[in-house]
């Protein structure tokens, strides 16, 4: 009998087909950072260097220095000295693991990869998967390139029959059980840098560092009835991360509203951000200033331009887990497939305040989207992003929004593929204003 066809819209489908790809194209932060900047120097935004002097004309324009960070803006003809700007943040890292020094290891006749946990990834989720190694290495004559394996790790789970609990309680030791194998012989006779010295097409005795994470290596998919529901691995937060630079690729056609569209991807927000490339970080305050000065703007008038300057922070929350409904607020209950949502905490662990949820809900009249609200049980802490430290660290209206999704901080996480379409709806309507 032939398939039904899907009832899901066409552009949601095609939307989520593009972040698969994105996805797979981004197994590291620095990954993902070149390929937002080679998404929009194919449109025709242009590459800038810290070192070197900013143009003041109207565009597009990215830069890519820091890490697995990248901010990119489009100028419009009309901007001054004190032309504010709306910024759409996110970031570039997942939870997961991390290549230790001297990361061939093993025993027993089984080679395996000393790694170090990054973040808080779900640990089990981790298991019986096949993995990938991504990330950078730094040269001998200090240039740095990427590197990405294809399937190449695994973290084999004990069998049943040698933990009769297993299924009542499955404890991890952080160390004993986290080292993937990936292949069979001597650890003395091996090197897994060599592994990803081919991958890059160097010589491995050129390496001298490396910043080395795991991802998941099956491509990201959609399905379930009417092909409603999207998995894939690190959608916290590259799915944040395909949503702006879509939304910013199709603002910046023709842009011409009475503010500076920029879209501003940091590292690190896994552990704290509290890094050069992180959101606690000069990044964004250095790159909104030299534009400022390169449209003349004096300290004054930058100041009036940040006072009239707004960011949305967008990072997945949590969904109702059906199995689970004890673990969520027993009124405020987003799901999956009902919009984006709009993160609130009394704490301040998310920004958003009365005048943020008001703007926020206005650009979605805008977009014709639906959206819902988020906030935690009382009894269940709650998580942080990169509002509360871009709010602190820029003194800007900053609101927190983001997707509901399933299984965060897993090897492989559930999203509803109309929210990333209509997240990316409402990105555009707030950077075309």
């Amino acid at each position: 009998m032939p398939q039904a066809p899907s009832r899901t819209a066409p552009d949601a489908l095609a939307h989520a087909e593009d972040l698969a790809a994105f996805v797979e194209a981004s197994p590291s932060s620095f990954h993902a950072a070149a390929e937002v900047a080679a998404r929009l120097e194919r449109v025709g935004f242009t590459r800038l260097d810290e070192g070197e002097h900013w143009p003041a004309p109207a565009g597009g324009r990215f830069v890519v220095l820091r890490d697995g960070a990248v901010i990119a803006w489009v100028v419009p003809s009309s901007a001054t000295a004190e032309t504010p700007v709306r910024v759409f943040g996110a970031h570039s890292d997942s939870p997961g693991f991390k290549l230790k020094p001297q990361p061939t290891t093993g025993r027993l006749g089984w080679l395996q990869a000393g790694v170090e946990i990054y973040g808080g990834p779900l640990l089990n989720s981790w298991l019986d998967r096949e993995l990938r190694l991504a990330g950078r290495l730094v040269l001998d004559d200090g240039t740095s390139v990427l590197a990405a394996t294809g399937p190449l790790l695994r973290l084999p789970q004990l069998a049943i029959h040698l933990d009769r609990s297993a299924n009542d309680h499955l404890a991890l030791d952080k160390q004993a059980h986290t080292q993937p194998v990936w292949g069979l012989g001597d650890a003395e006779s091996a090197d897994l840098l060599a592994e990803l010295a081919s991958a890059a097409g160097i010589d491995a005795a050129r390496i001298r560092g490396y910043d080395i994470v795991t991802a998941d290596a099956a491509r990201g998919a959609t399905f379930g009835l009417d092909d409603v529901f999207f998995a894939a691995g690190r959608l916290d937060d590259l799915a944040s991360v395909h949503a702006g630079v879509v939304a910013l690729e199709r603002a910046a056609d023709g842009h011409d509203a009475d503010h500076i569209a920029m879209l501003a991807v940091f590292d690190h927000e896994e552990v704290g951000s509290a890094t050069r490339s992180g959101a606690a970080g000069p990044f964004l305050a250095d790159v909104i200033e030299r534009v400022q000065v390169a449209l003349g703007a004096d300290r004054e008038q930058q100041l009036r331009a940040l006072a009239g300057s707004w960011c949305v922070s967008s990072d997945v929350g949590h969904s109702v887990h059906p199995n689970y409904p004890e673990k969520h607020d027993p009124v405020v209950r987003p799901v999956l497939g009902s919009g984006p949502i709009l993160k609130i905490n009394a704490n301040q662990r998310y920004a958003t305040d009365a005048e943020g949820a008001a703007a926020w809900n206005g650009w979605c009249a805008l977009a014709g989207v639906e959206s819902q609200e988020f906030v935690s049980n009382n009894a269940v802490p709650c998580g942080s992003t990169i509002g509360p430290i871009t709010a602190t660290r820029l003194g800007i209206r900053t609101v927190d929004v983001g997707i509901p999704i399933l299984s965060m901080h897993s090897a492989r996480e559930l999203a509803g593929v109309s929210d990333l379409w209509d997240l990316t709806r409402v990105a555009e309507m707030y950077f075309r204003g």
